[in-house]
């Protein structure tokens, strides 16, 4: 399959293998944007104020399309941080209530938990799960060992930040509508990146980000909360949405709520529908395959380099286009420091618990090039800045 590289903006002089970070934007998407920023300074007052509800919404139907959820159970955020934030807060927690999340999530959301407990008394708790990792259901039973009679909601990535593992949330999300509990899940990292079915999902609340793997103008999030569950959910910010007119209305609370906030940029969700179809055009559970075989690669060779074991079987579908490879005890500030000013390669490096790890995506413009130039560079590398 031929490099995608050239429909992107990305510095031809820097390898780039960063793309979980905040993703990048294919040309004709970042176009789309630039129209639609343009429209917008044509005529503010009309675009803001009569054009923007219903434009947003054909946004919403082509990403519930994409994610089988109906556009009215969807509403465009900043960013999957700002998901959390909203149902953190909407949440009535009280003293004793317990929310069980696992030791694997993103600081930023971890941060709002932490907040949100410390107000309300609740008790924020991480189960611990393992790696290496073997079998899903491994996983679920050990997550499951930190439900108690207490908890109330649980929260947990689909895939993993810092350490790029796609947890079976499908089961725990079965396991906990029997027992009853909330379930609040993280997929910043997910549309795009596999295919998403929010349906066959089953949580009762999903934020993801659509800048990341879905490829669209950065800005651009959804949060989604199943329809009889709305009525819990209240405005981060309070704005005309509280209370709108016949003719203002959009015909649903919860997207009243939280669609309008004030006065913003809300182009970037709008080259949404330009992004899935971009995806469409080239094939992309081709580029899927493709980018999944490289990394596979990627993490053999390095686990080879290093001679430590994957932390996932590597023929399985724990990750899909964004994995980790285990270090060895590491400066890991000087080795980032040296990979992007000596080699040129923008890679991120992880300090998770008492390890380390170099975390690698593979997007559709990478190449065999680019993981060879990371392969060559940790070689040079990784016996000089040995702890």
């Amino acid at each position: 399959m031929p490099s995608l590289k050239e429909h992107f903006l990305l510095d031809p002089n820097v390898v780039f293998l960063n793309h979980g970070s905040f993703g990048a934007s294919p040309k004709p998407v970042f176009e789309a944007y630039q129209n639609w920023q343009r429209r917008l300074e044509r005529q503010p007052v009309l675009f803001l104020g009569r054009e923007l509800d219903q434009i947003l919404r054909v946004s919403r139907q082509a990403l519930g399309e994409y994610l089988n959820a109906d556009a009215d159970d969807l509403v465009y955020i900043p960013n999957a941080t700002h998901g959390v934030n909203i149902i953190a807060h909407s949440l009535q927690l009280k003293p004793g209530d317990e929310i069980l999340t696992t030791d694997h999530e993103y600081g930023a959301c971890d941060y709002t938990w932490d907040f949100i407990c410390g107000k309300t008394g609740a008790k924020y708790t991480h189960q611990v799960i393992s790696l290496p990792v073997h079998s899903e259901e491994e996983i679920v039973e050990q997550f499951w060992l930190g439900v108690t009679p207490r908890t109330k909601v649980v929260y947990l990535s689909h895939i993993t930040s810092p350490t790029a593992l796609r947890f079976p949330v499908e089961e725990i999300c079965r396991r906990a509508r029997r027992a009853g509990i909330l379930t609040v899940v993280d997929a910043a990292h997910s549309p795009g990146q596999i295919p998403v079915d929010l349906q066959a999902l089953g949580a009762d609340v999903v934020f993801g980000n659509c800048h990341k793997w879905l490829l669209s103008a950065k800005g651009a999030a959804f949060l989604y909360v199943r329809h009889e569950l709305q009525h819990l959910i209240e405005p981060l910010i309070v704005s005309w949405g509280y209370n709108p007119t016949p003719e203002t209305t959009t015909g649903s609370r919860f997207i009243d709520l939280l669609q309008w906030t004030g006065t913003k940029d809300p182009t970037a969700a709008l080259t949404v529908p330009v992004a899935i179809q971009f995806m469409r055009e080239h094939n992309w559970d081709e580029v899927r395959h493709e980018c999944h075989e490289l990394l596979r690669q990627a993490i053999e060779r390095i686990c080879d380099l290093t001679a430590m074991p994957s932390l996932y079987p590597l023929d399985s579908d724990f990750y899909s286009q964004m994995g980790i490879a285990p270090l060895l005890p590491s400066n890991l500030a000087m080795l980032k420091s040296r990979l992007y000013n000596e080699h040129r390669v923008e890679v991120p490096l992880i300090q998770w618990r008492d390890r380390q790890f170099i975390r690698i995506s593979v997007q559709g413009y990478n190449t065999r090039e680019d993981i060879d130039a990371l392969v060559d560079a940790l070689q040079v590398l990784l016996p000089k800045v040995a702890a």
